[in-house]
């Protein structure tokens, strides 16, 4: 941590600021983040780090990406702190880092469902993150040229099938749960799909909230071309609900409320079947996801015991895909 600490103070004096504090930031799994005071043009500054992390999950943006996914995002008046200062090779040769407003506000999802402080927030939320969502999926896949993701796919459910089964084969062992809920969505992918720039991993746990309600929207890694779907059904996996399965969205709220806001922001109508089809896909990104994270750790490049235990819900993804599939509705 020392000799972190000196790179980064070396790194704000190139950039005409003079570091007053780092503290390491917990509860993300993929990136390092850190909170960093300083002192810049006469002004104290509170910020939050971001760097790549040694070993990241597939489909993870590099830092230098992210920040110009954030720039659009704000361009687009997505409610999302601006970024700054990107920094290649800050805390490791190789690994891009940069500099992210501070916010205010709880982001741990069992604190954001349950506390009674922030009752009067849950309420405001489906709104709120509709109204954001709904201005991030303005943002088309014309607009490509400016945000550096690559071509935009010609059907993201296909694509989001492939980059899953290429996931699967990568692990050391099998998911048969995993492979039959695979070839059942292979069987009913959506044949008309709007192609627009996703968040890729919109859920509790994402945003910051205040007992006044949404702060910040956070965490972009996963950002890409894809269907909006993704955004409005990821948001109701099972483990972001954490355990609030009564409240299908976020563990907050109900579906109608939600899908309501979304189209009032001027989004088109919500489909119900494209929102199972992406909520089955979701549950099964995250049990192979899980599945990865306990491998950074079981390699040795990663000692972050919270990885080996995030993988022990895979199986809890597992049986709500094939709840799903059973059920055929949400």
């Amino acid at each position: 941590m020392e000799e972190r600490t000196e790179k980064i103070r070396a790194a704000l004096k190139a950039l005409g600021a003079d570091l007053v504090s780092v503290t390491p930031l917990y509860g993300g799994a993929c990136q390092e983040n850190y909170k960093v005071e300083l002192r810049h043009e006469g002004k104290e500054l509170k910020l939050a780090l971001r760097s790549d992390a040694a070993r990241s999950l597939p489909g993870s943006l590099k830092r230098k990406d992210e920040f110009a996914v954030i720039e659009r995002a704000v361009k687009a008046g997505v409610r999302t702190p601006a970024a700054r200062w990107l920094s290649p090779g800050l805390l490791r040769d190789g690994a891009d880092a940069y500099f992210l407003d501070w916010a205010p506000g709880e982001a741990i999802g069992r604190r954001v469902v349950r506390e009674k402080e922030l009752e009067t927030a849950r309420s405001r939320l489906p709104q709120e993150l509709a109204q954001s969502l709904a201005r991030l999926h303005q943002v088309k896949a014309a607009d490509a040229a400016s945000v550096p993701l690559g071509a935009p796919p010609q059907s993201p459910a296909l694509q989001a099938l492939a980059d899953l089964k290429t996931m699967l084969d990568r692990l050391p062992v099998p998911f048969p749960a995993v492979e039959y809920a695979v070839r059942w969505l292979e069987e009913r992918a959506p044949a008309k799909e709007e192609v627009v720039l996703v968040h890729g991993d919109f859920r509790t746990g994402n945003f910051l909230v205040t007992p006044n309600g949404l702060a910040a929207i956070l965490d972009w890694e996963f950002a890409h071309w894809g269907s909006p779907y993704e955004d409005l059904a990821w948001l109701s996996v099972r483990d972001w609900r954490f355990g609030r399965l009564d409240k299908p969205i976020g563990g907050f709220a109900k579906r109608d409320n939600f899908y309501t806001a979304y189209q009032s922001a001027g989004r088109p109508k919500v489909d119900e079947a494209q929102v199972l089809w992406w909520e089955i896909c979701g549950n099964l990104r995250w049990a192979v996801g899980s599945a990865y994270q306990g491998e950074r750790y079981l390699s040795g490049e990663e000692k972050d015991l919270e990885l080996i235990a995030i993988a022990r819900r895979a199986v809890e993804m597992e049986f709500e895909a094939l709840r799903l599939i059973r059920r055929g509705r949400l």
